[in-house]
């Protein structure tokens, strides 16, 4: 398997150099020229294994230049101990035909954790394979969950530092304190006045310029991502829509071969992107159904071919999907267009220019008959989900699943389709406690660990202990948030002197 830039500058590389260097140089997206094909007795096997089974099974197909021993050994120390579901990802019914995919039982209690606890591995034995001996440092811009997730995988990791940029006000404040009070020698944290968008622009920029890459040589330092841009973060996610699959062929929910449905809670694209590539690999999945909270640029965009980011921008109670610019979705435009570079940088070019473009009715028709649609939940519908959920089935959800939940209860309701439909669940009810508190119509408290307490009293439930041990621990970042302008200079600044 050979990658590619999706704007096309560069000819192919292998799997190991697109994890090392993230992005492209010329800001394009590394992505397989051609997909692995997953037989049904493939399939079949899948179902008697474990989940670190099946992703040593289906890593290696994704991975190539990766030896299955390897991998092997790099998933059972990522999804180990750090895990506090023995099945790791824990399938759940919650209603005919619909299941949770639980994805927040590792240790920073979010979907991340699949793709960052294997990730600091991949890369740095992609470094040794491509004879790489500079110090690699992450750049990595955050909604909430990917910052936290990265530097705990990253944090001392020897070879490697980690810088998270994450939006000023734009995190809960325990997605803010898991950031603040990271421990490791290595890491670095700084708040940006803006939006995500902002920030990930501001990354973006530093990644491609000349005078930031230049001084980094001479420190013998180059740059990598942690963020979804990077192959070695898809990969990963790859794997636990297999083992969706397969769980539900083990319970006898559906047979071998019956296609299912995913719906995914969206903001950069990469985790239903994740699926798409499995669906493109022979799983059988009918419809990718992309959720969107008030920031609903996607929706706009599966319905009607049109991508527009000149809106009004929200913060709401699902903070993770707070994005008008998803980044990942130049990897399906690329697929979309038939490998057309020359389509995806014109594209590219328009939405720098202009804020908007249109796909046109071909790629538009083919996006729909890839499987996907799109769906979005505001915040008071978000709210009676979370609720509803609760009071129906005694299952408490976080903010990011309520926002599929209610989407996917849309997506039946318009087409009466009851085939059974995998809804991700991205994140612990407990990160988000005083919204869930808010939904299930207990007073405010004073503060997030206040509401946490309140919600296991409540709810009978107990939250996971690495959010309730953050109350007191020392914040080591913090400060004054820093402009755009002055993410590079920050940056050169850290690890000129790291």
């Amino acid at each position: 398997m050979e990658f590619c830039s999706t704007r096309g500058a560069h000819g192919a590389v292998s799997a190991s150099q697109a994890i090392l260097s993230g992005l492209s140089s010329d800001c394009g997206l590394y992505t397989p020229r051609t997909l692995p094909l997953f037989s049904e007795s493939e399939l079949s096997g899948l179902t008697s294994m474990d989940y670190r089974g099946r992703a040593a099974y289906v890593l290696p197909r994704f991975l190539p230049d990766y030896t299955s021993k390897e991998l092997e050994a790099y998933v059972r120390q990522a999804y180990g101990a750090r895990f506090s579901d023995r099945s790791i990802a824990p399938l759940r019914e919650i209603d005919a035909g619909m299941h949770m995919l639980e994805l927040f039982h590792g240790p920073t209690c979010a979907f991340k954790d699949f793709a960052l606890q294997l990730l600091p591995q991949l890369l740095t034995a992609a470094a040794k394979k491509c004879g790489e001996e500079r110090m690699i440092a992450i750049l990595t811009a955050t909604s909430g969950d990917t910052g936290k997730a990265a530097m705990e995988g990253f944090a001392d990791v020897p070879g490697t530092c980690i810088c998270v940029f994450y939006p000023d006000g734009g995190t809960s404040d325990i997605q803010r304190l898991q950031m603040n009070t990271q421990t490791g020698g290595n890491v670095q944290v700084f708040a940006v006045k803006g939006n995500f968008d902002d920030t990930q622009n501001g990354v973006k920029h530093i990644f491609t310029d000349a005078e930031a890459i230049a001084a980094l040589g001479k420190s013998r330092i180059m740059l990598s991502s942690a963020n979804s841009i990077n192959w070695g973060r898809l990969a990963p996610q790859t794997a636990y829509y297999f083992h969706a699959y397969a769980e539900l062929v083990a319970a006898g929910k559906i047979k071998l071969g019956d296609k299912i449905n995913f719906c995914v809670p969206t903001g950069n694209f990469g985790n239903i992107l994740a699926g798409y590539f499995a669906k493109r690999s022979g799983l059988p999945i009918d419809k990718l159904i992309c959720a969107s909270n008030r920031n609903n640029v996607l929706t706009e965009f599966i319905r009607t071919g049109v991508y527009d980011k000149n809106r009004e921008f929200y913060l709401t109670s699902s903070p993770s999907m707070d994005i008008l610019i998803s980044s990942n979705l130049e990897r399906l435009l690329f697929e979309l267009s038939g490998h057309d570079c020359e389509r995806v940088c014109g594209l590219m070019k328009q939405l720098g220019e202009d804020g908007c473009y249109d796909i046109g009715r071909e790629m538009l028709d083919r996006l729909r008959e890839e499987g996907f649609c799109a769906y979005f939940s505001d915040e008071t519908a978000t709210e009676r989900c979370i609720k509803n959920i609760w009071d129906q089935h005694g299952y408490l959800c976080d903010t990011h699943t309520a926002v599929a939940a209610d989407s996917y209860r849309q997506y039946r309701e318009e087409t009466g389709d009851g085939s059974p439909t995998v809804v991700l669940s991205t994140a612990s009810p407990f990160k988000f406690a005083p919204a869930i508190l808010s939904a299930l119509g207990a007073p405010r408290e004073a503060d997030d660990f206040s509401a946490i307490e309140a919600l296991e009293k409540l709810t009978g439930l107990s939250a996971p202990p690495q959010l309730k041990n953050i109350c007191g621990m020392p914040e080591r970042f913090g400060g004054s948030a820093i402009g755009r302008e002055d993410m590079k200079a920050r940056v050169l600044e850290w690890l000129v002197k790291a």
